[in-house]
């Protein structure tokens, strides 16, 4: 089975996804999208994916989503979008995909329907 994980090493429940995966005996795909970040393409994929709006897939408590207003309501699917791409740290973490489907992995047991 091929499994990638969109990860961020600095997340334990990033950490701890990644190595339930590898507990399984897969070793996946690894993205460091902090250094990698998703394409437009990509995003767009995964949000597809996983039927989820760009919103869904904000960490809310990070100091750019705040300074981005990305609060306001009135902000376009596309503007959340954009702010994702340009601010990878905003992306909810971590995001796994396999053949079994596309989730946001929280919390991390949420792996086990995937594998």
């Amino acid at each position: 089975m091929s499994v990638t994980i969109y990860h961020n090493n600095r997340c334990s429940t990033s950490r701890a996804v990644l190595e339930m995966i590898r507990e399984s005996g897969i070793e996946p795909v690894i993205v460091e999208y902090m250094k990698t970040p998703p394409t437009h393409e990509q995003m767009l994929g995964l949000l597809l994916a996983m039927d989820l709006p760009p919103r869904a897939v904000l960490r809310t408590k990070e100091k750019v989503y705040h300074s981005l207003h990305l609060d306001d309501e009135t902000k376009t699917d596309r503007q959340i979008l954009d702010a994702l791409l340009a601010h990878p740290e905003l992306i909810e973490r971590p995001i796994v995909v396999s053949e079994k489907g596309v989730a946001i992995c929280r919390p991390k047991t949420k792996v086990l329907d995937l594998l």
